[in-house]
């Protein structure tokens, strides 16, 4: 199929199924005729039974052969790479991914309630604001797990973040880069318009390389917006057991007390390289309004102003129609009798 491309070509070992159906019938039809023939002569054949001469039948197998043949190409849904119709998207949604870090240094307290509480509750009221747009969330600690893939069901979305907690991920540490590699396959193939990412976090990394994650991201026109949440001057991260109610404090191996401390500096990097934006939340309730109309609107109307998208040309239609087509012939050929036949009986 010359100037063809196919959305599906795994769907062709389809044919081996045709091949095999089209062969029993024919293995059907020789099977019949040795059985009459067996009891009764060839000019009494005639006399008794319409009968269709070889030609018909291999014309009829040949038509049904076509048939199904045409609708598994269908099914494969051709299109054409040549001729194909840009348009101009006048509005484009957006595909927004959030990749939230739950491991345990966002459960220090400088920021009221704690850092993951407070984060989680400014995501909730983000989202209120933005509109029309689909949406994802990311959780990341030693590893990353996508906790809601990308959907414009708002209401599932906040279900899912409430949930998010340190123990959405199987393994502790902070991964920065491996989050926003994550991040990245949630948007998939099928994501049109723009892109952003919203990396809300403390900024701690253990070596995830997460500069080289962000040259990714540039490469798959993802822009990533990073919210710091924390103070720089440091806070204990505080353990609380849900059994009992107690309170620890979080040690290292020689028993001092972990201090998390917001890498600004390394958040700062990841925005810049992307054209993206840096945004230090602190201690203090962010200013949504300001973050929307500063920092995720201009981003998203600028790639919406600009985005194309391209149509092929479907050709399945095509295929459709011959094989209507060959099943109608089938069904009249199969329903002639010969000449010879019908002067026999007569």
């Amino acid at each position: 199929m010359i100037g063809l491309s196919w959305v599906h070509p795994e769907l062709v070992h389809l044919m081996w199924i045709v091949v095999a159906l089209v062969a029993l019938l024919s293995w059907q039809e020789l099977r019949s005729r040795d059985v009459l023939g067996r009891f009764v002569s060839r000019l009494m054949q005639a006399r008794l039974a319409e009968r269709q001469s070889s030609e018909r039948r291999i014309a009829r197998l040949a038509l049904v052969f076509l048939c199904l043949s045409a609708a598994v190409l269908a099914l494969m849904q051709p299109q054409t790479k040549g001729r194909t119709e840009t348009v101009s998207a006048g509005r484009v949604s957006a595909d927004i991914v959030i990749v939230l870090d739950v491991s345990k240094s966002m459960l220090a307290e400088d920021a009221a309630p704690y850092r993951l509480a407070r984060a989680k509750a400014e995501i909730g009221s983000l989202v209120e604001r933005l509109d029309g747009h689909r949406i994802g969330l990311v959780a990341f600690a030693g590893r990353a797990a996508v906790l809601c893939p990308l959907t414009p069901d708002y209401g599932f979305f906040r279900m899912i973040l409430r949930g998010a907690s340190p123990t959405s991920v199987s393994r502790g540490g902070t991964k920065i880069g491996d989050a926003i590699r994550k991040g990245l396959t949630t948007f998939g193939k099928d994501s049109s318009g723009s892109k952003l990412m919203l990396l809300v976090t403390d900024g701690e990394d253990h070596d995830s390389y997460p500069l080289d994650a962000a040259k990714q991201a540039i490469e798959a026109n993802v822009r990533i917006v990073t919210i710091a949440f924390g103070s720089e001057e440091g806070s204990p991260i505080t353990i609380h057991d849900p059994d009992t109610g107690a309170s620890t404090q979080l040690r290292d191996r020689d028993n001092n007390i972990v201090q998390s401390r917001v890498d600004g500096a390394l958040l700062r990097k990841i925005a810049l390289q992307t054209e993206g934006a840096f945004v230090p939340a602190g201690v203090a309730a962010l200013d949504l309004e300001s973050i929307v109309a500063e920092h995720i609107n201009p981003i998203v109307r600028q790639a919406s102003d600009s985005a194309v998208r391209t149509i092929p040309g479907e050709q399945y239609p095509w295929f459709v129609l011959a094989s209507l087509i060959a099943l109608l012939l089938s069904v009249w050929v199969g329903a002639s009798t010969s000449p010879l036949s019908r002067g026999l009986r007569g």
